[in-house]
């Protein structure tokens, strides 16, 4: 999957996060599904929720949903949980505004050479 190359401002973060918060509600219930699908059929061999192909059909929805991401310029950094990064500049320096599934809106950056281990309440 292609990024688009793109520099947020808080504000156009922010304006996304209603959309963010509905995609990632529909990724979680997809990776959700297809966890129970794999493990059905890896333990028992069937599951009620289909076979192989309703498992490559999975994985290419969630791949369509996740390919809405890249192509705003949104940087998928994990699927569970589900994190994702916006590039930004706060004060001249690279950062990433990030939004981790859970949160109710975008309140956090960290530097792009720290990543999530640097984690700061936006100011």
């Amino acid at each position: 999957m292609e990024t688009t190359e793109r520099e947020f401002t808080v504000a156009e973060a922010r304006a996304l996060i209603p959309e963010v918060r509905d995609r990632a509600a529909e990724i979680v219930r997809r990776r959700a599904d297809l966890a129970e699908l794999t493990l059905d059929l890896r333990v028992r061999g069937v599951s009620e929720r289909g076979g192989i192909p309703e498992v490559k059909a999975s994985e290419a929805r969630l791949d369509e949903e996740i390919a809405w991401f890249t192509a705003q310029g949104i940087e998928v950094k994990s699927l569970a949980p589900f994190l994702v990064d916006f590039p930004a500049t706060l004060d001249g320096r690279s950062v990433r505004l990030c939004w981790l599934e859970g949160d109710t809106e975008l309140g956090w950056y960290h530097r792009t050479d720290l990543g999530f281990a640097g984690r700061r309440p936006l100011p």
